[in-house]
């Protein structure tokens, strides 16, 4: 599965993209996972975890709340709240 990171959510993870087997069964325990494991942090001292906290999930292009489902999904983009209009 495709995880794709934007914005806050990207500089936390140190990197846009990541490629991963998820070991669970939800979406929720993905990102405990994925937080587990991405040590990083924003400029602003935001782990991924945190940043997490404040994001919308598409789940193969869908707004997907933490208690979707994976099993078949291809990919995850992660979007932390944009600034402007």
């Amino acid at each position: 599965m495709e995880i794709h990171y934007f914005a806050a959510a990207r500089a936390a993870a140190g990197t846009d993209r990541q490629v991963v087997d998820p070991r669970s069964g939800t979406l929720d325990e993905l990102l405990g996972e994925l937080a587990g494991t991405n040590p990083g942090a924003t400029e602003a001292g935001m782990t991924l975890g945190e940043v997490f906290d404040r994001c919308t999930f598409l789940v193969d292009g869908r707004n997907s709340p933490r208690d979707t489902v994976l099993s078949g999904a291809r990919r995850v983009d992660v979007l932390p709240p944009f600034a402007g209009g």
